[in-house]
């Protein structure tokens, strides 16, 4: 099992499986392959693209045709993630499977547990451990935050909370969770969640059972 950082630049065998995954999980699904010891290459894509979900589905299929002819098999380690319904048309027209639910806080909260946080606090913000180790990058940046930070309220005045949904609960994903809950002035929660929703989800898409 490799990860590679651009599937123009990679060479695989043929027998392996090409999982095209956000960059925002591709860690943890290099992490299960490796554990499973599955015969796989994760081709990971931008995890911005998670500001511009439409563009998510073309970003795939680009990704799928640049690979064509390397691998018996590709699967797609993104959840539905905003698209509307378009990766699912793209996995239905090129004969692809993808994990399961709306998007990553389903796969790895599992969607009846995320689907209580909700009900609980509807004004709940959720944080994945890449989006608390990214969140000035990914939130503060790309909202223009650190520049007009009087903006916040704009943004989060809804919100009642942060429920951070640990997949590995370390003092320093910890200190970023909590500075990334304070920057938007909300309580944090942990939850903890480890990896096996994610596991679940990609043993279905791996060994074909989906």
């Amino acid at each position: 099992m490799t990860t590679t950082a651009s599937p123009s630049v990679m060479t695989t065998k043929r027998g392996t499986i090409a999982v095209i995954a956000c960059g925002a999980i591709a860690s943890d699904v290099a992490l299960v392959a490796k554990r499973k010891a599955w015969p796989i290459d994760v081709l990971p894509l931008p995890p911005l693209l998670h500001n511009h979900p439409e563009r998510i589905a073309a970003a795939v299929e680009r990704a799928l045709d640049e690979s064509a002819g390397q691998y018996s098999r590709f699967a797609v380690a993104y959840a539905d993630c905003g698209s509307y319904g378009a990766l699912d048309e793209l996995c239905q027209r090129r004969g692809l499977v993808r994990l399961g639910g709306a998007h990553c806080y389903d796969v790895y909260a599992g969607t009846a547990r995320l689907q209580r946080l909700l009900s609980d606090e509807p004004g709940t913000y959720v944080l994945t451990d890449f989006l608390a180790a990214s969140f000035h990058r990914s939130v503060v940046v790309e909202l223009g935050l650190d520049r007009h930070p009087e903006l916040r309220d704009d943004y989060f005045g809804n919100y009642r909370r942060v429920v951070w949904l640990a997949q590995r609960r370390t003092t320093e994903l910890e200190t970023a969770a909590r500075l990334a809950a304070s920057t938007i002035g909300l309580p944090l929660e942990v939850v903890d969640v480890g990896l096996e929703g994610l596991e679940q989800e990609l043993v279905q898409l791996v060994e074909g059972t989906r």
